[in-house]
């Protein structure tokens, strides 16, 4: 007995130290998820999720840029040394040693269809998908649909990463569309769903929207650099580690799969009624304008840079880089604008189509790649002030007119740029192809200065009277009857005494820039229970 003791005591020593370190790690685990559980350092990294998911939903759209057409070609002659050999007469034994090729199903004589056809490829699948993530979002919520875009963001940047023929490009840039149409609408809906308060909620959108801009902006040069001293899979390979970098990110700092994902969140108005919205079609229509110039010319002026610039790689990719500048410089006037004079959020969008017009019709008088800089320098400042503008106008007309739920708006708004990006390329590329690049540049821009009036509309919409919503209801709830009572008698009081004679129109003014800026926890009181 006594040696079998003695014999257990040596083993139970390297136990308990196992098991002190297993508490220590638990320890540490659970004191890192209750941190990451606090409300405002939970939604910082949600905000850092979410612009690191459309950082690189727009790196792996725009990462292609610069050598698609090289990519295409050396593609094409692939094939093309295939078919010559198969036509030999060892033809099993010629196949049996080249990697399995897909018949290109484009037209060989146009490069520029091809490069349409996969650049719209993405945009169509998300176009018709989003009307469904929309509404998959407003049910479940905003982390299950994020995560579920990042993991196919993932399976997309690989799929790209091993490509080998136009089919599986093809396939891979169509299954990026279904990832963005979960992963963008949910983001952006989230951010508007964490951020109530309208001067919160501008800001972090426009943060949102400068990794956008630097998504976009950097990945042409980024992929050009590596494609030509990396080889063609390094560019995907870093997009796809971060992408489930992100992803697991999502995992510790929210738990997307608990039934309180849903708590206390209101039932959504659908698609279709946000559809015929006046006031939300206007702004589907110059989101869809302002993204016209960007979308037609992504797939087109690498092949115009070559022929009249005789560009090479770097040159196209760099071309795009300066315009990161003015884009966020656009996003930071828009916001500090917006603070200020609120009611003016229309006249911002107005002017930001009239400098994409203006910009978008000098493009074709660049002679070199330095003076190609300057539009699209212009192209991407009016862009940044037509988006920051007009996506908080989103939130705040389902906040005023509708329920607080964002998916589905949000999902209206992707499907605007979506129709740009899917009808763009193969569009332009037709253009191009039957009446030239200057007369597609040109139409371009009359197109942007003609809608930029249609913005009118939007003038008067910061007069709306927020409705007394589902979600407001749920979270003023607990105040009842003589509470109530005491604090409208309150403010009805302050405002006699602060009202003085004749000051109509200011009185109408400050209430616009209340009304527009959202409303505080101390006016939850001050509306209508009828």
């Amino acid at each position: 007995m006594e040696g079998s003791s003695s014999a257990s005591a040596p083993e139970g020593g390297p136990r308990s130290a196992v098991e002190k370190l297993s508490e220590a790690v638990g320890q540490r685990t659970k004191a890192l998820s209750s941190a990451l559980q606090e409300s405002h350092r939970q939604r910082r990294l949600l905000m850092v999720i979410v612009c690191v998911a459309l950082l690189l939903d727009n790196m792996l759209y725009m990462v292609i840029v610069p050598i698609i057409p090289d990519y295409i070609a050396a593609m094409g002659s692939h094939s093309q040394v295939a078919q010559s050999q198969g036509g030999g007469g060892n033809n099993g034994s010629s196949n049996a040693s080249k990697p399995l090729l897909l018949r290109p199903r484009y037209p060989a004589e146009n490069e520029d269809i091809k490069i349409g056809v996969l650049f719209a490829s993405k945009a169509i699948l998300q176009l018709l998908v989003n009307p469904l993530s929309g509404t998959f979002i407003d049910r479940v919520g905003y982390a299950i649909p994020l995560l579920i875009g990042l993991a196919v963001m993932f399976l997309s940047t690989l799929t790209f990463a091993f490509a080998e023929n136009y089919g599986t490009l093809f396939a891979a840039r169509s299954l990026q569309g279904l990832g963005s149409a979960f992963a963008d609408t949910s983001g952006i809906a989230l951010i508007a769903d964490k951020y109530p308060e309208e001067s919160e909620r501008n800001r972090a959108l426009g943060i949102a929207l400068a990794f956008i801009s630097f998504g976009s902006l950097v990945a042409p040069p980024f992929g050009g650099i590596l494609y030509q001293f990396a080889g063609k899979r390094m560019p995907f390979l870093v997009l796809a580690t971060i992408s489930l970098l992100d992803g697991l990110l999502l995992l510790l700092t929210i738990k997307p799969f608990s039934d309180r994902a849903r708590e206390n969140m209101p039932v959504g108005t659908p698609i279709h009624r946000l559809m015929v919205d006046p006031y939300i079609a206007v702004v589907a229509g110059a989101l869809t304008t302002c993204n016209i110039p960007l979308a037609f010319l992504e797939p087109t002026i690498a092949n115009w840079m070559k022929k009249t610039m005789d560009a090479n790689e770097w040159e196209m990719g760099l071309t795009w880089l300066p315009a990161f500048f003015p884009h966020v410089l656009g996003v930071y006037v828009t916001v500090k604008l917006a603070d200020k004079y609120p009611h003016l959020q229309w006249f911002y969008g107005a002017l930001g189509l009239a400098i994409i017009g203006a910009s978008s019709c000098m493009v074709p008088a660049c002679r070199n790649f330095g003076q190609l800089m300057v539009p699209l320098c212009g192209i991407c400042f009016g862009i940044a002030l037509v988006d920051t503008a007009l996506l908080p106008t989103l939130a705040f007309l389902v906040d005023v007119r509708y329920v607080s739920v964002y998916g589905s708006v949000y999902a209206i708004a992707d499907i605007s740029y979506s129709v740009a990006y899917a009808l763009g390329p193969i569009v332009a590329g037709e253009i191009v192809h039957s009446f030239g690049f200057v007369q597609l540049n040109l139409g371009m821009g009359l197109a942007n200065v003609l809608y930029a009036p249609v913005l009118l509309a939007l003038r008067n919409i910061c007069r709306m009277k927020p409705s007394h919503s589902e979600r407001n209801i749920l979270l003023d709830e607990e105040p009842k009857g003589l509470y109530d009572t005491i604090k409208m008698e309150e403010r009805r009081s302050k405002g006699r005494k602060a009202q003085p004679a004749g000051g109509m129109e200011g009185n109408s003014l400050d209430s616009c820039q209340r009304d527009f800026r959202g409303v505080s926890e101390e006016d939850s009181s001050d509306y209508d229970y009828t």
